[in-house]
This record gives structure tokens, C-alpha cells and sequence, in this order.
């Protein structure tokens, strides 16, 4: 089995709940504030590692309360932190708001600004890894990291959120690409909805894939991923689920999918167990905490 080497932000989520979102200039009434670990990269390491992948953390955490308490929860879930450094400056913060299941989000990057090409220079890659990035530190950071990738052999696996234009040298270096409906409409310069069939979507990514070997994966919330494999077209129906909270669904199914792949999987088995994790997440509260485990996935999948 390969290992899950994951180049990200670290963050502590700041969560207020509340019956529903605040309009623009508007106070609402809120029920509680939670705390919870965070952070794309963080939180698709914990999916990995909660998933049996051995998995490595590549980030920083500043030199306060949030970085000291996100460092004993990741430790807990047996990531390995040796590349995670600290930063002079504040941990990496977001600010949520939950209401009738959906979420806005702030994202102060604090130390994840500071994590850079020496972060990832000395990470021991090798042929049956897998090297997982998404665009919450430098994108020059994450173009470095997946040069040393390819270069070692490695699988790559880029998340492209938040959503930015990314040069055309980061996106060749690229094997599989996961990102929602929204994402790809912006990358692609084609708006796209939720409403959208498949057939139009999936025209989308063949149009931005920028290898004719690239993996374009779209995760649709509850009516499940879209992939285009290459020339291959794969569809994986959604899971019919009562959401709480969906924050860091998209990132448990990206380090369930890298998991899966660190071990071997076939790709279209792979989407299918990640979009099973992901279902099973967004029944939880928080991103990090809300991981399920490998024998989770499985009761999910022979229940199906």
C-alpha cells in the first residue's frame, strides 16, 4: 500500500448554528458556537488516515492555543506531523455558519499563507503514493509539490478550492482533478448548475481537461460524481442521506478517494467508496471530527 502525502492548510473552524443565514447588513439570532479541527488539507489527511491510509501532513500551524490544540488532534489520528512547521503568525481560522443544513465560510489563512516550496523539498515520495493538494496555501507551493510527484512517479490528486485561475502548467501536472459543478464552471469559463445534466457537464470537463489522459471528477452533492476518465465516462449515483452539516464533504471524499488509490483500487470502485464517505459525513457535525472509518464505508456499501 502506498502512502497519502497531503500538502495543505491547517485550520480550527469557528462554527455559530443558527435556524437560518443572516441577509446582507442583518443580526440574526444564533443556538450555539462550536470548535472544530479544519482546514481542506487537514481534513482530507483525517479522512485518509481514518481510512486506514498511512498518511503524511504537509502544512504549518502558528504559535498559539488553535495551532497547539490542531496539532494533539491530528497527532491523534495517526498522521504523521513531521513536515508540519510552525509559523510566526496565527493559525489558520474559518469562520461558519450552519443553517438548515448548509454553510457559508471566511477563511483567514494565517499560517497556510507562510507554507512554502521548502515545505515540500525533502517529502520522501515514492511510485504507489499518492500527493493531494488543494488551493487553500500558495499555488506555487502546490506546482513544486506536484513537479517532485510526477517526477517520483507519484499519483497527483489537486481539490481546486477555493476556486482560482490556475496556470495551464499546474493543471498538466495534474492526474486527477476533483471539484464541484461550480468549480469546473469557473474554471472551464462555463457557467454551470446544479441543474445541469450530465451529459453537459461532463462536455465541460472534456474541455478542460488539459491531458488526454486526465481524470476530471465532479462530486454533485446527493446526486453523486461525474468522472471523465480519459476518454472514459463514469457515473456514480448519489445516497439518499438526512445532511446536518455538509462542510468538508468535498473533503472527505477527496482523501477517501486518495486512500482508496494509495491501496490499489480501481478508479471507478474508488469513487464509489469515497462517495460513500462523503454521505456518511455530512450526518455529522463538523469537517475533521466527521470522518468516517473503513468499517463505516463498508457497512454503508453492503447495506447498498
Amino acid at each position: 500500500m502506498g502512502r497519502v502525502f497531503v500538502a495543505g492548510s491547517i485550520n480550527m473552524d469557528v462554527v455559530a448554528t443558527a435556524d437560518r443565514h443572516p441577509r446582507v447588513g442583518e443580526t440574526v439570532a444564533g443556538r450555539e458556537v462550536l470548535y472544530f479541527p479544519g482546514g481542506k488539507g487537514a481534513n482530507q489527511a483525517v479522512a485518509a488516515a481514518r481510512l486506514g491510509a498511512k498518511t503524511t501532513l504537509i502544512g504549518r500551524l502558528g504559535k498559539d492555543s488553535f495551532g497547539a490544540e490542531l496539532r494533539t488532534f491530528l497527532g491523534a489520528q495517526g498522521i504523521d506531523l513531521g513536515a508540519v512547521r510552525d509559523a510566526d503568525t496565527h493559525t489558520g481560522t474559518a469562520i461558519i455558519t450552519v443553517a438548515a443544513s448548509d454553510n457559508t465560510i471566511v477563511v483567514i489563512p494565517g499560517s497556510n499563507a507562510l507554507v512554502g516550496a521548502d515545505d515540500v523539498a525533502d517529502v520522501p515520495l515514492a511510485k504507489g503514493d499518492v500527493a493531494v493538494s488543494q488551493f487553500e496555501i500558495p499555488l506555487p507551493t502546490i506546482t513544486a509539490f506536484f513537479r517532485r510527484a510526477r517526477e517520483a512517479g507519484v499519483v497527483t490528486l489537486l481539490n481546486p478550492a477555493p476556486a482560482q485561475k490556475m496556470s495551464r502548467e499546474l493543471l498538466a501536472l495534474v492526474d486527477i482533478l476533483v471539484l464541484n459543478e461550480t468549480e469546473l464552471g469557473f474554471l472551464a469559463g462555463s457557467e454551470l448548475s446544479d441543474s445541469d445534466e450530465a451529459a453537459r457537464i461532463i462536455d465541460v470537463a472534456r474541455k478542460l481537461q488539459a491531458r488526454a489522459d486526465q481524470t476530471i471528477c465532479i462530486t454533485l452533492g446527493r446526486r453523486g460524481v461525474l468522472a471523465l476518465a480519459g476518454r472514459e465516462e463514469i457515473a456514480v449515483p448519489g445516497r439518499a442521506v438526512r445532511a446536518v452539516d455538509t462542510t468538508g464533504a468535498g473533503d472527505c471524499f477527496v482523501g477517501a478517494l486518495a486512500a482508496q488509490l494509495a491501496d490499489g483500487a480501481p478508479l471507478r470502485a474508488a469513487l464509489a467508496f469515497a462517495n460513500a464517505a462523503a454521505s456518511i459525513s455530512v450526518q455529522r457535525m463538523g469537517a475533521g471530527p466527521s470522518m468516517p472509518t473503513a468499517a463505516e464505508v463498508a457497512a454503508v456499501l453492503q447495506a447498498a
